[in-house]
């Protein structure tokens, strides 16, 4: 895939599909999707808004869209250069964040309760979260949302949430990401990051030393990646009109759920368990402290067995 060379930098996944059964869907909470990009079509099975109660799939802040471009975006408009990593990939999206990105944990219980109502009916494998958390969160509210990642990740769905925008100060990791049943995904650029002026790892969340998860999990790609932008389509060029570039661990986490629906594709009976394990012991280590990097760069042609 083209776009896997673009984000990683590293590997070049096979263009040709891994599917023997029906495909892999993937659910998506943030702010929303736009259901009228071309690269997009025909790739939402469900929209739920959780803030404003429209019923017709939308996305007023535009990162949403861009997430799930990234995750399984066809690249149709251009040819297939901005395709994202699992293109056969459909889609869940529930709208917990508003036009200015903000959202609330009720937004997010709710939206939790939801993915768990209708997981049979779609067959969710990978739950996307490429949303992170401030301060004044109450522990109460944080239990009830960690009881609802716990019950997902117990009935199989693949949980995989970003370290947050905050660091490099240790402990900075986003609440959501402490969680040992979460894959918490970082952001770094390898051995590219000298292509940029402020690589994310810059400001990637990273973990406590002394804590008892020892997060994040694993880090990927997540400066200047070019995805899908939301209405209005502007721009003078097919990039600037329907691509934007965005920065930080959302887009990290979005190629690592995009990663791990590549693996259920081709592994449909296997177990978030095991995605996990074949996720964090191929990961290429870049010689980071734990706290930086987890196990290492994700790997998608290490992850998927033979």
């Amino acid at each position: 895939m083209n776009r896997v060379r673009n984000q990683l930098g590293l590997y070049q996944i096979p263009k040709t599909p891994y599917l023997e059964t029906e495909p892999v869907t993937v659910a998506v909470l943030d702010s929303g999707i736009d259901m009228k990009h071309p690269d997009l079509e025909g790739k939402i099975l469900e929209f739920q808004d959780f803030v404003t109660g429209r019923n017709v799939p939308h996305d007023d802040y535009g990162h949403g869209t861009h997430v799930c471009g990234c995750i399984a975006g066809s690249g149709k408009i251009s040819e297939g250069i901005y395709s994202g990593i699992a293109q056969n990939t459909r889609l869940i999206v529930g709208k917990i964040l508003d036009k200015k990105g903000d959202g609330n944990v009720e937004k997010m219980v709710q939206a939790m309760q939801w993915i768990l109502e209708i997981k049979n009916t779609y067959n969710i494998r990978v739950l996307n979260i490429s949303i992170g958390t401030g301060n004044g969160y109450e522990k109460k509210e944080y239990d009830e949302i960690r009881e609802l990642f716990n019950e997902a990740w117990y009935q199989g769905i693949m949980i995989i949430c970003a370290a947050g925008n905050s660091g490099p100060a240790n402990g900075s990791i986003s609440m959501l990401g402490m969680n040992r049943n979460i894959i918490t995904v970082g952001c770094h650029e390898g051995w590219e990051s000298y292509r940029f002026d402020h690589p994310c790892q810059t400001y990637s969340g990273r973990g406590e030393i002394s804590d008892i998860y020892r997060k994040p999990d694993i880090v990927a790609p997540g400066t200047e990646i070019i995805s899908c932008k939301a209405a209005p389509y502007r721009g003078k060029t097919i990039l600037d009109k329907y691509y934007c570039k965005k920065s930080g661990t959302s887009m990290a986490t979005a190629i690592v759920s995009g990663c791990c629906a590549l693996f259920f594709e081709k592994n449909p009976v296997e177990s978030n368990e095991y995605c996990k394990r074949r996720l964090l012991q191929t990961a290429r280590n870049l010689g980071e402290a734990w706290n930086k990097q987890g196990y290492g760069m994700v790997d998608p042609i290490a992850m998927l067995p033979s």
